[in-house]
């Protein structure tokens, strides 16, 4: 594995960086909404330098809070939150936590269109730190190669494992993929609750909230409305 430094000036020159695909060090003009705001000199901090801070800072939260941290339910409560952001919650923040793709040949010259349905997503919406919680479908042409279908999962658990907005989490599952994918021929819709909305402010428990992205093949009617009858089964 590269040190941190180095992977970071790699991955700024010749490769994608939180979704956004650059080349030869410049972005593309979409690059802004692709991006989810961060400061990089922090993302590649040691987690375990990343655990003692956060639980040091929610410890103080609490005591903010009035909360008595040294009760037996409480005392370990800040250390839990801080692995819990760092190491699950908010593990797509890290590079280096980004799946690797591997295509194969597609021998079988299959060429209709390939669907993976209800990926569970569990993201949190960067407003409010509370879940988005619902699901993903996203579907493909093969441009001469398929993908492993745990790989399709794997991309959408990673973007959604940060600070999140629905609609940019939609678009970079998408830009992802059409990079991994060498193809333009990519569907990607989700349907999710934000806890935001059920449970603080409006308290609406019954709505969700569904984004898409349709590109390639997929903006012809025919070819969308396959996919859409298809995701509802």
């Amino acid at each position: 594995m590269k040190p941190p430094e180095i992977l970071l000036n790699t991955m700024a020159q010749n490769k994608s960086f939180h979704g956004t695909p650059i080349a030869n060090g410049i972005k593309p003009a979409n690059a802004r909404h692709l991006s989810t705001p961060t400061v990089e000199e922090y993302l590649l901090q040691p987690d375990a330098e990343k655990i003692e801070r956060i639980a040091q800072k929610f410890g103080e939260i609490m005591d903010i809070l009035g909360l008595d941290r040294t009760d037996d339910s409480l005392k370990d409560t800040p250390k839990r939150v801080a692995k819990m952001f760092v190491l699950e919650q908010f593990a797509g923040l890290n590079p280096l936590n980004k799946p690797e793709v591997t295509l194969f040949e597609n021998r079988y010259h299959y060429e209709e269109m390939i669907l993976e349905r209800n990926i569970t997503v569990h993201s949190t919406c960067e407003h409010h730190f509370v879940p988005i919680l619902g699901f993903c479908h996203v579907a493909y042409f093969a441009s001469g190669q398929v993908v492993g279908l745990s790989k399709l999962n794997r991309i959408v658990r990673y973007f959604a494992k940060r600070p999140q907005v629905q609609e940019r989490l939609t678009e970079q599952i998408a830009a992802e993929l059409k990079k991994v994918l060498r193809t333009e021929d990519v569907a990607v819709y989700l349907d999710a609750e934000h806890l935001c909305v059920k449970m603080r402010g409006v308290e609406d428990a019954h709505s969700s909230t569904v984004t898409s992205h349709f590109s390639g093949k997929f903006q012809e009617p025919a070819v969308r409305a396959e996919f859409l009858q298809a995701i509802r089964g």
